[in-house]
């Protein structure tokens, strides 16, 4: 008991009536937009988590970050 053809093409008749072609094809573009967006974040955070193994992997494993202000001349 499941929905038939014929039941489909009348429930988009109706939607096509209450909403229109126009703002139908704005919502499909804008949720293929939002899909497109998120798989492109979902692949670059797995590249950082590839880069953030690739620096744990070499040898030591340790990364140190600093900021560099100002160096003295006398001392080297």
């Amino acid at each position: 008991m499941g929905i038939s053809i014929w039941q489909l093409l009348i429930i988009l008749a109706i939607v096509l009536v209450l909403f229109g072609a126009k703002r139908l094809r704005n919502v499909g573009s804008d949720l293929g937009g939002a899909i497109k967006g998120f798989k492109r974040a979902m692949h670059e955070g797995e590249d950082e988590a590839a880069d953030d193994e690739k620096l744990d992997s070499k040898e030591g494993g340790r990364v140190i970050e600093g900021e560099v202000s100002k160096r003295d001349k006398h001392k080297v």
